[in-house]
Parts: C-alpha cells; structure tokens; sequence
C-alpha cells in the first residue's frame, strides 16, 4: 500500500495555499484529495478547473452523476466512490441513481442509461468506440458536444481516481456513510 501526503493549510506549498483556502471555503473543509493533490499546485489547479468546466457543461445534475460514478465504479476508486455518493445527494440527484452506479445495475431512464452505456465505452476502451456506439449515443438524445464533455468529465475523473489509488487517501468523515468497494465477480 503506498500513501502520499495530505496537506493542510500550515504544510501545503506557498502556490497551493489559495487553492486549498478555496477548498475550505467551497466545501467547509479540505478533502483529503485536495491535500494530497496539494503537492503539485499545478494538478490541483488543473483539477479545480475541470471540475468547474465539467460542472459547467450541457449535463444536468443527473447526468454529471452518471459520467462521473460510472467513471468511479469502473477505476474502483474507493475515495471517489463514496464522495460523490455525498455529492450527487447535495445536488438532489435520485438515490434511484447512485445506487444503480454503485451496485451496476440498470439506470431508471433509457437516456440515463445510454449515458452510462457510452461513457463506459469510452472509459474503457480509451476513447477507441465504434461508430455503432456514437450512432446509438446520438439515438438516444446526446450529440457530439456531449462526447467531448464526457472527456472532460473523465479527465477529472483520471485525475482522482489515480491519485487516490496511488495515494490511499483515507475518505474524509462526511463521505465515509457512503464508503464503496468493488463487487467481487
């Protein structure tokens, strides 16, 4: 098991300390991501922007869930799993939802499911997908614009879910309720 070090606001570099200051004030806290991500100013900048852009995109509430827990559930992120169980019930997404993600079941909508469907592809296969798979997406009401988006939402995603594997970041108090492991097959 190998960790890396969560930072605070006394340990953090000089060019994290705004980073992590807006941390603490957006979530009342400091996520342990965001202390060990801390080290490099430069990933945790990286990584607060996309999250911005992605929370920003066409998706709605439900469907920034889906990308991002299906993304979780596939890299097995025992941090992310969990936080945005938390997440998606602050932003009142349908439990119907997140436990279909954590439990890999079928979604409540045909077009949430499609989103699923398509960003597991993606997740993957490295972005390698038929066009079969687009033609579908696209049948289902999402167009190219949201095949980009769903890249971002993964580039996030990579950022995290990596990290925390690497770093065996403990999940933070508020999130361990929602504490996830992989089924077993």
């Amino acid at each position: 098991m190998t960790t890396l070090k969560i930072h605070n606001l006394e340990t953090t570099p000089e060019g994290s300390k705004a980073l992590l200051e807006q941390s603490l004030k957006s979530n009342g806290m400091i996520p342990g991501l965001h202390g060990v991500l801390a080290e490099s100013p430069e990933i945790l900048e990286a990584y607060q922007s996309i999250h911005k852009l992605f929370t920003n995109t066409s998706f709605n509430n439900d469907e920034l869930t889906v990308v991002w827990q299906t993304i979780n559930v596939e890299h097995e992120c025992h941090y992310c799993v969990p936080a945005h169980t938390a997440i998606a019930n602050m932003m009142k997404v349908d439990s119907a939802i997140t436990d279909a993600l954590r439990n890999k079941t079928e979604l409540p909508t045909e077009k949430l499911q499609a989103l699923h469907e398509f960003t597991l592809k993606v997740t993957r296969n490295r972005g390698h997908v038929a066009q079969e798979d687009l033609n579908t997406f696209y049948a289902a009401g999402y167009g190219e614009k949201q095949v980009l988006e769903i890249i971002l939402g993964l580039s996030q995603k990579v950022i995290s879910n990596y990290t925390n594997h690497i770093a065996n970041t403990p999940v933070d108090a508020p999130f361990q309720k929602f504490a996830w492991e992989p089924q077993t097959v």
